[in-house]
């Protein structure tokens, strides 16, 4: 690096501050000839005959527990009028299998959080993982868009 100048007749004693590229330059360059010895012997491959086989993925629907709950609080399991007392056995009989199903609640606007917070809390305790709710889109007018 050049930190001054042998050029005293100006009578200026200043430093400079330049880089010397040559050095840099260097580095890169031999760099560049590893990379280009090195790099044809990364691509050799050995060839080998490999067994083909074609299996089809299995198809599996999903299991799905519509539990519906109206505004009175009365709870339908697959369209089947069911009580609190037989939902936790009936719960505890789908958290057995494997995979679990799904459940899905459908509640009525007017429902009590009551029954829902029962009937979340003995899905819970019986074991079930997956739980949704179904829910109707609102109308664009009645939503003032």
């Amino acid at each position: 690096m050049a930190f001054g100048s042998f050029d005293n007749s100006k009578g200026t004693t200043h430093t400079m501050a330049e880089i010397n590229m040559v050095p840099l330059i260097d580095v890169m360059l031999v760099l560049l000839v590893i990379f280009i010895i090195t790099a044809p012997l990364l691509s050799h491959s050995i060839k080998i005959n490999v067994p083909q086989a074609s299996a089809q993925p299995v198809q599996q629907e999903p299991v799905v527990i519509d539990l519906a709950v109206d505004a009175q609080g009365q709870l339908f399991w697959n369209e089947e009028a069911v009580s609190i007392d037989q939902l936790t056995s009936k719960f505890a009989g789908q958290a057995a299998l494997e995979p679990q199903p799904e459940l899905r609640i459908r509640a009525d606007l007017n429902t009590r959080y009551e029954v829902l917070a029962q009937v979340m809390s003995s899905a819970k305790a019986a074991g079930l993982k997956k739980l949704g709710f179904i829910t109707r889109p609102a109308d664009n007018a009645a939503s003032g868009l």
